[in-house]
């Protein structure tokens, strides 16, 4: 366990690798802590000769918690995004941003290769337009611009996600949490029962935090149409998303790499809306080509 102070908060992170060697920092996604970016992953992009950090965004895992503070419903944050309105959120994806760039000032870190899954990948497009200078490429995986005119979530997807357990009980929660991995995983690429059980066992036992999801749900909601902003982003950039995405659907992807100027897109047959073991090697071969002809 390792903590410092980033943006005025404390960030709980992990730090792999040499570190003289190339930075890449992950940024992970809604409700999610750092250990759902899959530690073989971590070590696949060590062993490419990479500095690999991955760590809890606020409100999630064991950084800092916003508690008491209460963010609006989902309802009333759609419809005042339809007409045009920003709505009060007790944090942004801006705020998240720099909560990054925070780490990597902690870490002494002047610029880095920022991967970002999901709204981690949101959160890396806001580094990459706000803060240009820190960014030595970008990658970002199953996340979208934000374009209100892209096709939606599938229900049983959004509603798998949204919805809290009744009970806090231990064998209940790990039931929802499967339940969500297989609901919004990579159909070609189902995972073994019994893993995906330990690593949720594991992930609730580390932190169960539902209070964050509403406000980290609010951060995106109020962040609105980014495809403008995209077209700062200078960075040399990849997108990466799975063809059977049921959360966030292929067209997001594609959105992305077409609102960024120069984005090389890369999809994967059968990948949903996870990192499964079976991709790990062919993920962390993309990322690890890309940083390096970005270093070109």
């Amino acid at each position: 366990m390792a903590q410092i102070t980033a943006n005025g908060i404390t960030l709980e992170y992990e730090d792999y690798g040499k570190p003289g060697d190339p930075p890449i920092l992950l940024i992970m996604g809604l409700g999610a802590q750092l250990t759902l970016w899959p530690i073989e992953l971590v070590e696949a992009l060590v062993a490419q000769g990479f500095r690999v950090i991955r760590y809890d965004n606020r409100d999630i895992g064991l950084s800092h918690k916003f508690d008491g503070v209460k963010a609006p419903g989902i309802l009333s944050l759609m419809l005042l995004g339809r007409i045009g309105l920003t709505p009060r959120v007790p944090y942004t994806l801006g705020d998240m941003a720099a909560d990054a760039v925070g780490l990597l000032d902690a870490l002494d870190i002047a610029r880095a290769h920022v991967v970002g899954a999901s709204m981690g990948g949101i959160i890396a497009q806001h580094v990459a337009f706000t803060r240009p200078e820190r960014v030595l490429s970008l990658t970002s995986i199953m996340s979208t611009t934000g374009n209100r005119r892209l096709p939606p979530a599938r229900k049983e997807a959004l509603d798998v996600l949204t919805k809290r357990p009744d009970s806090t009980d231990e064998e209940v929660l790990v039931a929802h949490g499967m339940k969500i991995a297989r609901t919004i995983g990579s159909p070609a690429y189902p995972p073994d029962a019994d893993r995906l059980r330990a690593n949720v066992t594991a992930s609730i036992r580390r932190s169960y935090y539902p209070a964050g999801l509403q406000r980290q749900i609010a951060a995106i909601l109020a962040d609105g149409d980014r495809r403008a902003r995209l077209r700062d982003v200078a960075a040399p950039t990849l997108v990466i998303h799975g063809e059977a995405d049921p959360l966030v659907p292929l067209a997001g992807g594609q959105d992305t790499a077409a609102a960024i100027r120069g984005a090389k897109l890369q999809t994967f047959p059968g990948m949903g809306h996870d990192i499964p073991l079976d991709l790990i090697d062919p993920l962390a071969d993309a990322i690890a080509a890309h940083v390096r002809d970005s270093q070109r």
